[in-house]
């Protein structure tokens, strides 16, 4: 058994791999609620608000555009690497592909602010000012429907302190264990192919994301939301990428900015 310890999850697992479909998590997402309340009247953590993106990390790799060819830290295979090879970011703007740097599992490690309100009662929705992007974490839809799109189809569900095991997009042979004042799980899939880092790493239709949010109070009263990621893709990883996030929550939205997709750049609306 393979153990990874990050915070106050543990992810344990004989393949070390996270899940690439639905099947596994679909029932227990369904059901995860329950048919009397609704999401956001049994949320055990309050995500709505102002957040800003803490860059402690990785800091050449987040504030600005890496070089074509850097793929440094990311678990590529060979065919992951030759197609991060051939990233062109001016045939990505002439195809209106520039948002492909901007989906579901790089936009949260973006310089960028987030905006998280219940769009309704079983339905976070997060904006991102970097890129204008659009999440919705649905906790009562966990079919996906549409066309695949970069932000992919989202199922959240609530983990409470004290509930024991839990499993969902791991594995069978995977347990999590969450302890705490609680958090969110969120799975994502049905994603349209983009880019792990906008220097065009890629992930494929078959990448699967699961992320855990939750909040930290400072010495001071101040709050952190704290993310942690998992990303699986059979094409192009040879492993998960494992990533940890922060944002500090702001008083208000008066620092929101929105700016535009740009393949090679930061672009202001």
């Amino acid at each position: 058994m393979a153990a990874d310890r990050l915070g106050s999850v543990i992810v344990t697992g004989a393949t070390g791999r996270l899940t690439t479909g639905f099947a596994a998590l679909l029932a227990v997402c369904a059901n995860a609620q329950g048919p009397a309340n609704s999401a956001m009247e049994v949320a055990p953590i309050d995500l709505t608000g102002y957040w800003a993106a803490l860059i402690t990390d990785d800091w050449q790799y987040r504030m600005i555009v890496p070089a074509k060819g850097d793929y440094s830290w990311v678990p590529l295979n060979a065919e992951g690497r030759r197609v991060a090879d051939t990233w062109d970011p001016e045939q990505d703007e002439a195809a209106g592909e520039a948002c492909k740097g901007y989906a579901a599992p790089a936009i949260m490690r973006l310089p960028t602010r987030l905006h998280i309100t219940w769009e309704d009662a079983n339905t976070l929705r997060v904006e991102t000012d970097t890129g204008s992007q659009i999440r919705l974490f649905r906790f009562d839809q966990p079919e996906p429907q549409g066309e695949r799109t970069w932000q992919g189809h989202s199922v959240g569900r609530w983990l409470y302190p004290g509930a024991g095991q839990q499993s969902g997009a791991f594995r069978n042979d995977a347990i999590v264990e969450e302890s705490g004042g609680g958090s969110l799980q969120v799975d994502t899939g049905y994603l349209r192919p983009g880019y792990l880092r906008r220097n065009g790493v890629p992930y494929s239709e078959e990448a699967f994301m699961t992320e855990f949010f939750s909040v930290l109070t400072g010495a001071e009263g101040e709050q952190y939301l704290a993310i942690q990621t998992f990303v699986d893709d059979p094409v192009y990883l040879t492993q998960h990428f494992m990533r940890t996030l922060q944002f500090k929550r702001e008083p208000d939205g008066s620092m929101w900015h929105p700016t535009r997709c740009s393949a090679d750049g930061w672009a202001a609306d």
